[in-house]
């Protein structure tokens, strides 16, 4: 079985709108091969096909939202920002998890059912209609730029 990195994000997160990508890679360090990138979909197509495809694989599957930046500046402020998150960041010394207090992070179950089986992946029409309204969303002029 792999293992699925993704954001926790509250319910009315704006992220969930966005399309979303999945980076399939190696799961130890006994492999040597470049990550498969796949996508655009929607979050919940995403995460979907990545539980479908590590369900039964030593991989590793990081499913993230495309961020539709639409300028080297705006890119530029998200790196910045990332840096400033990162260097705030209350992390031991060494490097390791083992000291940061996790007991109120909970688990989330990427639309597992009651019985915490996996969702069934999408069927290639069901991906195909999420990539138009995908496209829809990318191609609808922005608010903040009309």
């Amino acid at each position: 079985m792999g293992a699925l990195v993704t954001l926790r994000l509250p319910d009315d997160s704006p992220l969930h709108e966005l399309p979303w990508i999945i980076t399939f890679g190696p799961l130890g360090d006994d492999e040597d091969w470049e990550p498969v990138v796949s996508g655009p979909y929607e979050r919940p197509h995403a995460l979907a096909l990545a539980q479908s495809v590590v369900a039964d694989e030593e991989l590793m599957a990081v499913v993230e939202p495309c961020m539709p930046h639409i300028s080297a500046a705006e890119i530029r402020g998200e790196i910045e920002a990332a840096r400033i998150s990162a260097f705030r960041d209350d992390r031991p010394a060494d490097g390791s998890l083992d000291d940061l207090d996790l007991e109120d992070a909970d688990d989330e179950d990427f639309g597992e059912d009651d019985e915490g089986y996996a969702p069934v992946p999408p069927t290639p029409d069901q991906v195909m209609a999420g990539w138009g309204r995908i496209a829809a969303k990318l191609t609808a002029p922005r608010a903040d730029n009309p």
